[in-house]
């Protein structure tokens, strides 16, 4: 038998597997319909794990293989008796009432940053609310609580770099908060080496910027074997670098924190990237979600079973949804069990989109839906 052969015989099995799934799933609505009128809950981890158990002792050599076709037919009648059932009214609930028609403003209140005046958050922040004012605070943490108590409307604060990756305490923090993440900007960052007038190039010996900053240009570092000094921020780097009697000392900081603190830029563009950018979000207490929000932020857990990330993350699959980050973090006070923070490409307003959200937020042990928003560059 020939390859054209087998393929027309797999055809043939899969003609009749075609009617026994379009049974199962009929069936599976007739469920649904059985649960709600007993108030049932769709999940039945229990006769799920029976289930694929006896399939695996069943099929032998290949018991793990058909498990996981069995898997993904158990995930997709879920899906089908979630959408019928309607489920996760909660969350359901609180997705609906933040929509809004149109864009995302301050109002004119503060918006909170890390660092000081000329810092790369402030300046998002400036191209995000350019009618609001921009408080500074020293540590990132200080951005979250400054949202808490109602000092300022909104929080910008970075996440990820193209060429150093996450910033995980910014994750930590978004883990422990939970706020909602209600914007996002994605910041061309361009590096510049700077001095105090008179400092010569060949004198500097110790280079301060954030340690972010400094990963994005340490090509540049160790060329010129300077070593680097980790800051809090860039541009308050660029202001000690200023205010300090030494001359052999330099910074890694934008041209704004440059003519913001009268220092010469020695060396433009000493990243290792010349399309070097940041992700910064906006974080809120309250969930708005604008009529153009296009990418969904996320926190879950998943079940301390084999495949259980495998199968979530096929739940965004099946619903036709693109992932664009998955970031794990332990959780506090845990033997190596994690949070996992996702962002994928969707829109809440797309109801397919809300039911598997819901689906999840019901059948997870952990589901946290930090928001619908939209970001710009």
């Amino acid at each position: 038998m020939d390859l054209l052969d087998l393929r027309k015989e797999i055809d043939s099995i899969d003609e009749q597997l075609i009617p026994l799934l379009l049974k199962r799933m009929s069936i599976s609505e007739q469920v649904a319909k059985y649960k709600v009128e007993r108030g049932i809950p769709v999940l039945n981890a229990e006769r799920e794990q029976q289930i694929l158990d006896n399939v695996a002792e069943k099929c032998g050599a290949q018991g793990d293989t058909i498990k996981t076709v069995f898997s993904a037919t158990m995930d997709a009648s879920r899906a089908l008796q979630h959408k019928i059932i309607g489920g996760g009214k909660v969350l359901r609930d609180t997705i609906t009432n933040a929509m809004t028609t149109g864009k995302l403003t301050a109002n004119g209140e503060p918006v909170a940053c890390q660092g000081v005046d000329g810092a790369y958050s402030g300046v998002t922040a400036k191209q995000l609310f350019p009618d609001s004012p921009v408080k500074f605070y020293k540590q990132f943490e200080d951005v979250f609580e400054s949202v808490n108590k109602g000092e300022a409307k909104f929080g910008v604060i970075p996440v990820e770099n193209s060429t150093a990756g996450s910033v995980h305490e910014s994750y930590d923090l978004i883990m422990k908060y939970r706020f909602y993440v209600v914007g996002a900007y994605d910041l061309k960052i361009e590096h510049c080496l700077c001095a105090k007038e008179g400092t010569k190039y060949e004198d500097i010996s110790d280079v301060y910027s954030h340690p972010q900053a400094l990963s994005q240009c340490n090509n540049f570092l160790k060329n010129f074997d300077f070593t680097g000094i980790n800051f809090t921020n860039t541009a308050a780097a660029a202001k000690f670098v200023a205010e300090s009697n030494k001359n052999d000392i330099a910074v890694i900081c934008s041209e704004l924190a440059a003519k913001k603190y009268g220092l010469k830029i020695l060396k433009r563009n000493v990243q290792n990237n010349n399309n070097n950018r940041t992700r910064f979000i906006v974080i809120s207490k309250e969930l708005i979600i604008d009529d153009n929000a296009d990418k969904i932020s996320l926190i879950f857990s998943a079940p301390h079973t084999t495949g259980s990330l495998y199968r979530v993350l096929g739940r965004f699959s099946m619903a036709g949804l693109s992932l664009t980050k998955l970031e794990s973090r332990p959780i506090e006070n845990q033997d190596f069990n994690y949070h996992f923070y996702v962002d994928v490409m969707g829109s809440v307003r797309d109801n397919s989109t809300l039911d598997l959200m819901c689906a999840l937020y019901d059948e997870l042990p952990e589901f946290e839906f930090l928001g619908n928003f939209f970001e710009s560059r």
